[in-house]
């Protein structure tokens, strides 16, 4: 007796659609193939014909924990994620206290251990003053050195050149790095600051976090990174100029390689106006023909991954003036259905989204049997029903935090169902089968 089957598939995997049945046992894939309904399972799953997706993976997601809890956490967010079609995610370490040590990296580990409910890994952070604990990073369970090359919470801003130089020669995991220049933005954010007091109009927050700021700390990732052979990995572009440092092609051949984040696909200054505070974000939303150019972008495979940059913040701390009110939002739940939008414009196909949201990040992090549907696999899947509007209302948000930038929009396409390592666990926005957890990501390096 098998674990479950999902039947009448419209599987999107490899660059290639197909009309296919999926047999899965023991938390991975058993076969894939057509008219596998003469096997027996304990739970047969209809897809209905609608796409069946890898589940996404999210290289980038600050799940508050330890020490920013009220925001949010590892269990609440990786619910909300799960709903949304995205079975693992990669955590950031500018917490309370940020992870900056081994042992630190250890307790987020435990801390997610049955209480995760996607797979989970952790990045180890950089400073200026742990550069022998960065060259022992651990291969096996740090899915990268987090660099913030921009200003950033705590002891995490590396400006330090030597230093900086230093954890490019020796990283044994790859480096990711948040680029913007903080000395040309504290410039910025000064001149307006004479102006305005600290009540800036939230309009000039792009201007604040300039294109010239966020070009020139990507220049100088990509300069060190070709001097010393460093595999990186570059966040959350925003600007159309910074694509010229990236070179197209295939991910796997590549040693640097760059992310979009999907609201800086989904949204662009003209949006200040309606959201506000709601959409600040570092690096900031930025124009419309920089929004169109990073969607080229990925068209272009200059960019080779698509992430959420999941930042909750309460509302009331988003109700503060510019000064005080603090850059992120969260967007693991409605993620890959605000990419679907792209789809339903005609801008993006599918199987590039597919490759930038799974099969680019398990490459580009050597995540171990994830990522593709591929009989062997773990079975993480996300199944798409393109033709059912999703509207995000106040009432079926899930994070802590309470809100989404995305309240009262109708999407066109809906997360029907999601399978984590084989199991059914939420099916038309219900969390089934509880209680469920995801497991440990492993890397091949």
């Amino acid at each position: 007796m098998h674990d479950l089957l999902v039947i009448n598939c419209k599987l999107v995997n490899e660059a290639n659609i197909a009309d296919c049945d999926i047999l899965i046992s023991n938390q991975r894939i058993e076969h894939i193939g057509a008219d596998l309904q003469k096997f027996d399972a304990k739970r047969v799953l209809d897809a209905k014909g609608n796409y069946v997706i890898p589940g996404m993976i999210d290289d980038q997601v600050h799940f508050r924990e330890p020490g920013l809890t009220h925001k949010g956490d590892i269990a609440t967010e990786s619910l909300a994620a799960i709903v949304g079609g995205i079975t693992s995610f990669m955590d950031m370490p500018n917490v309370k206290p940020p992870t900056l040590s081994l042992e630190l990296l250890d307790q987020k580990y435990a801390a997610a251990y049955q209480r995760a409910r996607a797979n989970y890994a952790f990045y180890l952070g950089a400073s200026n003053d742990n550069i022998e604990v960065l060259k022992q990073a651990p291969k096996d369970r740090a899915c990268g050195i987090k660099v913030f090359m921009g200003a950033s919470t705590g002891n995490m801003l590396v400006d330090d050149e030597d230093v900086l130089d230093a954890i490019f020669k020796h990283a044994p995991v790859p480096i990711i790095t948040h680029c913007e220049d903080s000395p040309l933005i504290n410039e910025n954010l000064k001149k307006y600051q004479q102006q305005y007091g600290d009540d800036i109009p939230i309009e000039l927050h792009p201007i604040i976090r300039s294109e010239e700021a966020c070009y020139r700390s990507s220049f100088k990732a990509v300069e060190l990174a070709k001097k010393h052979g460093t595999q990186l990995h570059v966040l959350h572009l925003t600007t159309a100029k910074e694509l010229e440092l990236f070179s197209q092609g295939a991910v796997i051949n590549k040693n640097i390689t760059a992310e979009v984040c999907v609201h800086h696909l989904f949204y662009s200054e003209k949006d200040y106006a309606d959201k506000g505070s709601l959409i600040k974000c570092n690096p900031a939303v930025k124009t419309e023909q920089d929004r169109q150019g990073l969607l080229k972008g990925v068209l272009e495979d200059r960019i080779d991954i698509i992430a959420t940059d999941h930042a909750p913040h309460t509302w009331e701390e988003k109700q503060g003036n510019y000064m005080r009110a603090p850059a992120g939002l969260p967007l693991v739940q409605h993620a890959l259905i605000s990419v679907l939008e792209h789809v339903h414009d005609g801008v993006l196909s599918l199987e590039k989204i597919v490759e930038k949201t799974s099969h680019n990040v398990a490459q580009r992090f050597n995540v171990v049997d994830r990522g593709f549907v591929r009989e062997g696999y773990y079975a993480d899947l996300a199944i798409i029903d393109f033709d059912k509007p999703f509207s995000v209302t106040k009432e079926n948000v899930l994070y802590k935090c309470g809100w989404s930038p995305f309240e009262g929009y109708q999407f066109r396409s809906s997360i029907v169902a999601t399978v984590l390592n084989g199991q059914v666990v939420c099916e038309n926005n219900v969390v089934v089968n509880e209680p469920f957890f995801g497991e440990q990501l492993t890397f091949n390096r």
